[in-house]
Order: C-alpha cells, then structure tokens, then sequence
C-alpha cells in the first residue's frame, strides 16, 4: 500500500505524467456525461423497469455502466469493438498475412488495430439492430418507420465509434490502455447506484449478509491480486560465446510464465456464448406463435443466471477458451525456437523440441489452476446470492476481475512513465 501511495505521489509530482493523469480524468468526466443522453423515443423508465425485473439484463446493465439502464447514445457500449478484436485475433491464426502482419512490429499492430476499427462499424450496426428488435418484443419502443430506424441505428453506431475514439485517445495521450479504462470507468460509475439500491432495502437481518458479501468481496479481490501476479519462473541459461577479444553470453535469466497468461478474455468469449439462448428467448417471449413461445420461455427459464445449468456450462466455457487462448497469446515452438537462437537453454532440457515439449508441459499444468480461477470468478455472483443472500449488490465476478486487472496494469504504466522520466533527468 505504501509503494502505490509513493507512486502516487511521485506521479503528481511529475508535470508530465500529472497531465497525462489528468486528460484520463477528463475523458472519464466526459465520458459518463455522454452516459447519461438517452436515445430519442424509447421509454426509458419502462426499461429501467424491465432491467429491475430481470436479472440477466440486470447483469448487463452493471457491466456496461449503467448505460444500458438510461439507453444512452453508448448502450452499445465497447462490446463491438471487443467483438471485432477478438475476430480479428482468431483469424490470425487462420489467415497467414494476418499472422505475419502481427509480427511486423508497430507498424503491423497499427494496420490490424485500423482493420479492428472498421470491423467495429458493421458490428455495432448488427448489434444496433438487435437491441431495436429486443426492446420492440417488449414494447419499449415503437415500431419506427424508416428514417426513424436508421437514425436509431446511426446514433447507436456513432455512441460506440465515439467511445472507442476516446478509448484510443487515452491510450496515446494519457496513462494506460484505453479501451480498458473505460470498461474500468462505466462498472465502477455503475457502482454507487447499486449500492444505494441495497441501502434503500437494509434491515436488521440482511446487514448481516451485506457484511458476509464485503468479507467475500474482499477475498476475491485479494486472490485476483495473487492470481495476476503469480508466475512460474523458468530458468534459462546461456552459453559462452567467443567473438573477437570479447566473451558474450555466460549469464542466467528467467523466463516467466504467468498463471493467468488470457487474462478477462475467457469470460468474455464464454459469457457471449452462455448469453446468446437467454438473449433469444426474451426476443422470442413476444412471437404471436404459441409453440415459439412456450419454446422461448423454456429456454429462458432453462439458462437462468441462477441455474445449475447456466453456471455449470458457464464454467466449462470459460476452461475450455482459457486453454484455448492461452495457446493463441503463447506459442512453445517459437519461444524454444527464441532461446536456441541466442544460445539459450534451460537445465536438464536438450534445445529446440525438447525445450518446446516441456515449456507446454508445464504450461498446460499452471493453466489448469488459473483456468478453474477464471471459472469461479465467472460463476462468483451466483455464489455470493447462495451464502449471503444479497439480491441487489451484484457485482460480477467479471467486473471484479476486470476493475482489479486494470488498476494493477494502471498502476504499473504509472511507474513506468515516472521511472522513464527520471532516467531521462539523470541522462541530461
């Protein structure tokens, strides 16, 4: 706690950083401004209704801030941008010139982050239409002729393309990554709200439990801290090598694997899967079509946020996509290929494809605690409802993880700018 006060007060210190501090800030305070303009013609107290009434979209509310809720300009959120860079990571791994764009430096993550930005366009039109066509089955909204339908899907569409320039602008010229400081900024602005919704119905005997949510609360946050900063440190030493009058080499390092290498991405792959039935039940709870219907509600009920099924699946999806991701984000080959070249190898292991078997191995086996971690956190509210009985502060797991990930990685860039400008001083 002392050594993020110092860094604090170091970074306030310094002119430079202070005011990248500051234009993140203002970009917050205009950002949750910008949260709060609804988009014209929807009734936006019969929604918040309907949000309070169901605990799924209840959920998504949190998540996006409260945007949704108030149905802003930006209830699209960054969730087409997310989209579209996980698209465009995948098909790296499909396409080759996409994989040797991503190895081409600076440069080449530029392109793939211009080809993620119009990506982002087409999806939040889908996803634009998607929302008129669920808030129409629920008769939030009228049916709009249209010119009124294309000036609903353009004004969604430019709230996401607006969020995601601030998003960037913070990255070049404030502190830290953007787009995650911003999902940051709307779960905790979301934050407030709910507690006093759980204020507002406090007695006697559920002080109790609000007591047992914060003692779990703070538990999980201080294992996402442990999680997050846990690595296995391999060894890796290099051999001697003569050139000229010079030795190189002769040294020892560590090559640190992270117990959680995919960081959020999981749960945000397996939430779009587990969300996707419940999202077209409640489309399909308005069809004049009886069987359609009954099918629709049976599908809500089926893939409750509170079922065993919903959870059980939940967790299974959040495993299965930290393993795969993690062999996206980490390739063995190439890293047993790396330390080879410079004349690198690790005790007890031959070079080259033993080096690779064995660097999978041990990742395979770390990944399992920080793939049943991700779970849990995923499955988190669910639990928190079981043993405290809280209904209205619901704080997911993914948003915990998510606020917690952010600040650590924040704090980090922080120093780092402070450490350069204090190298630069004493280079002068």
């Amino acid at each position: 706690m002392e050594h993020v006060l110092s860094i604090f007060r170091n970074s306030l210190k310094t002119p430079e950083v202070r005011s990248k501090i500051l234009f993140t800030a203002g970009i917050f305070v205009v950002f949750r401004i910008f949260a709060h303009i609804p988009v014209p013609g929807v009734n936006v107290e019969q929604l918040r209704n309907l949000f309070a009434q169901n605990q799924f979209l209840g959920l998504l509310d949190i998540f996006s801030g409260g945007t949704l809720a108030n149905f802003s300009i930006m209830a699209l959120g960054l969730n087409p941008y997310i989209n579209a860079s996980i698209i465009l990571q995948l098909l790296t791994i499909i396409f080759p010139k996409l994989e040797q764009l991503s190895k081409e430096g600076e440069e080449g993550r530029q392109k793939i982050n211009q080809y993620t930005r119009y990506l982002t366009v087409p999806l939040s039109i889908i996803q634009a239409f998607g929302m008129y066509a669920l808030l129409r089955s629920q008769n939030i909204i009228s049916v709009l002729v249209p010119i009124d339908l294309l000036a609903f899907i353009v004004t969604m569409t430019a709230g996401t393309a607006l969020l995601m320039w601030f998003g960037e602008l913070i990255t070049e010229k404030g502190v830290g990554n953007g787009i995650s400081l911003l999902i940051f900024a709307g779960i905790v602005g979301r934050l407030p709200v709910v507690f006093g919704q759980t204020v507002s119905t406090l007695t006697a005997e559920n002080i109790i439990n609000i007591l047992t949510f914060s003692g779990m609360g703070i538990a999980v946050i201080a294992s996402i801290v442990v999680i997050n900063e846990a690595t296995r440190q391999i060894t890796v030493y290099y051999a001697k090598r003569v050139r000229g009058n010079k030795i190189y080499g002769g040294q020892s390092t560590h090559l640190p694997l992270r117990l959680n290498q995919a960081g959020v991405i999981p749960i945000i792959f397996a939430v779009s899967l587990i969300l996707l039935p419940s999202l077209i039940g409640n489309y399909l709870t308005a069809s004049p079509n009886p069987l359609l219907k009954n099918f629709a509600f049976s599908l809500v009920s089926m893939f409750n946020p509170s079922g065993l099924l919903y959870n059980s699946l939940y967790f299974l999806l959040v495993v299965g996509f930290t393993y795969f991701y993690t062999a996206v984000i980490f390739n063995p080959k190439k890293i047993a290929e790396e330390i080879q070249k410079y004349g690198g190898f690790i005790p007890g292991i031959r070079p080259g494809t033993p080096t690779s078997s064995y660097l999978n191995y041990i990742l395979t086996r770390i990944t399992l605690a920080g793939a049943i971690f991700l779970g849990l956190i995923a499955i988190f509210p669910t639990v928190t409802r079981l043993f405290a009985n809280v209904q209205n502060l619901v704080l997911g797991g993914t948003g915990i993880l998510i606020v917690v990930s952010v600040v650590l990685e924040t704090i980090k860039a922080i120093e780092a700018q402070i450490v350069m400008r204090s190298y630069e001083t004493f280079t002068k």
